[in-house]
């Protein structure tokens, strides 16, 4: 029998992420002399990649980024991955149950790959995927989707026995571009429409793990 993957996004999927990038980009903007940005404000910036967070947080502040910005705060950042980061109440359980159920799990985000990776070992669960497609890891992120199509394959699977996770359009719009089913992820930093296309909206991580199980069981 083929291999059932689960493609998990990170940020607001897994982890509750946003301090930690949020601290990282309001040293990189208090670096250039501007004032902090709130995390609320920070938290809709984030689903798209490390530039488009940047550009949008010195657009916040009236401005546009220097060209070491970017690298600055990534750097800042990673040194920081899990200072306030925490996984999601569930997720650990969620893991261990989708894992005992016969589910190879991955990741598929638009943060770097490098950053991702610290972030799953600082949190201790890096062991338990089997591949992390970050948004540097393949020639396009999210959405599009030879970003999910790259991940999938990497984990040893194939797109028609793959489901997708996550809270942003981008994991819905590159799940639909790959012809696999996607799992909203009602829980995480979402805004009202982003489920658009998802094909279940979880309330929560029991929520997943049974919807996981009806729409590809084993």
């Amino acid at each position: 029998m083929q291999k059932r993957i689960l493609a998990f996004d990170l940020d607001g999927t897994l982890t509750d992420s946003v301090p930690d990038i949020a601290a990282a980009v309001n040293r990189t903007l208090a670096a250039r002399g501007f004032p902090a940005l709130p995390e609320a404000e920070v938290a809709a910036m984030v689903g798209d990649g490390l530039q488009p967070l940047i550009d949008r947080a010195f657009a916040a502040v009236g401005s546009t980024p220097d060209a070491a910005a970017a690298a600055e705060y990534l750097a800042d950042y990673e040194s920081k991955v899990a200072v306030d980061t925490r996984l999601y109440p569930g997720v650990a359980d969620a893991l261990d149950s989708l894992r005992a159920d016969g589910w190879t799990l991955a990741v598929c985000t638009n943060k770097p790959e490098r950053a991702a990776r610290l972030l799953l070992e600082a949190l201790g669960v890096a062991d338990k995927f089997a591949a992390v497609g970050g948004g540097d890891s393949f020639a396009a992120h999210k959405p599009d989707p030879l970003h999910l199509r790259g991940t999938i394959e990497a984990a040893g699977g194939s797109l028609d026995r793959a489901l997708m996770v996550g809270d942003h359009h981008n994991d819905v719009r590159a799940a639909r571009g790959c012809g696999v089913r996607a799992i909203f992820a009602g829980w995480g930093y979402g805004r009202p429409g982003m489920e658009e296309g998802a094909v279940a909206v979880a309330k929560d991580l029991p929520a997943l793990v049974a919807l996981a199980g009806e729409l590809l069981p084993a």
